[in-house]
């Protein structure tokens, strides 16, 4: 049973554009009635887009000890999202320690998938992916009433943002994955059901959930769904990692998410993101969102403009 809504919900990356999760979760959450305290580091039109939703936006610093007490305070429930940054595990510990010193009764965690397939003797050459590990750790240690969620890779990141040019432009779905299958994860899906656990959150300390999308499958399979959305011939290409990486410096992509991007996509390589389970179906009651569904919501971002003459 749902406890009172008295009680704000804070949700850190809520203006983050990286897989929409928090932007997602605060719109749902106030949906079903509670009040949502937003985390954000500047003020812009993010922010203000989510004043116009009904949240409160405050402005702080994960990893800033000032900052995250004025965002807990009077919060009984935390979202903890984070970007890929080498701050990553300094930022958890710290959001830890303030939300166990005002006593916090659920701290739903978002993790990455690819920690269910490590251990103290066991890890990728991933930054980012040993920073979850380690806070993971650090959480468990903490004695918090922790929540964590799993996603596998996103459907907005490795086919939408890192896909859409070569999709738009060469009618080309040009990854460095390799043919083995995976099974990409909507953001919007992973934020319902993070809603759901934060509706009522007991039923669901100390879980562990892992979320994967409607199919595992090869990116030829994927670009098939490709053409169907879009009414064109869309065909795989399994680019190289190296050229495919120094596309994303010439973007001046951070280097820490160019070494975890990289890991991914070897790792996909090797059949390591075949997976499935039934974990977002069992939270949401939904069926997870599939890439023709999601092509077709985002088709004009694959789609080049028709300039009139």
């Amino acid at each position: 049973m749902n406890s009172t809504h008295d009680s704000p919900i804070l949700v850190t990356g809520a203006a983050g554009d990286i897989g929409a999760i928090g932007r997602n979760l605060t719109a749902m959450l106030l949906d079903k009635g509670h009040q949502v305290r937003a985390l954000v580091r500047r003020e812009d039109e993010r922010a203000k887009a989510l004043r116009q939703l009904g949240a409160k936006v405050v402005q702080g610093d994960l990893t800033d000890l000032a900052s995250m007490h004025q965002a807990i305070e009077g919060v009984k429930r935390i979202y903890f999202g984070m970007s890929v940054s080498a701050a990553y595990l300094e930022a958890t510990v710290n959001t830890a320690a303030v939300a166990k010193h005002h006593g916090v009764e659920a701290f739903v965690n978002m993790s990455q998938m690819t920690v269910t397939q490590m251990s103290i003797t066991e890890t990728t050459d991933s930054p980012q992916h040993k920073l979850h590990w380690l806070a993971e750790q650090a959480l468990a240690w903490s004695g918090l009433p922790v929540v964590t969620v799993r996603p596998t890779v996103f459907l907005e990141g490795f086919f939408l943002r890192l896909a859409a040019a070569g999709v738009r432009d060469n009618n080309e779905l040009a990854l460095p994955l390799g043919n083995s299958k995976t099974s990409p994860v909507s953001a919007v899906d992973v934020a319902r059901a993070v809603s759901e656990i934060l509706d009522d959150p007991a039923p669901h300390i100390g879980h562990i959930y892992n979320l994967t999308g409607f199919e595992s499958a090869d990116l030829d399979h994927y670009a098939r769904a490709f053409s169907e959305a879009l009414g064109r011939t869309i065909r795989y290409r399994d680019v190289p990692l190296s050229g495919w990486t120094d596309t994303l410096r010439e973007f001046a992509v951070p280097t820490h998410l160019i070494n975890h991007l990289a890991v991914m996509a070897e790792l996909h390589a090797q059949g390591r993101y075949d997976r499935m389970t039934d974990d977002l179906f069992k939270l949401t009651g939904k069926t997870p969102t599939n890439l023709y569904d999601f092509v077709k919501l985002h088709a004009a971002e694959f789609t080049r403009s028709q300039v009139a003459a």
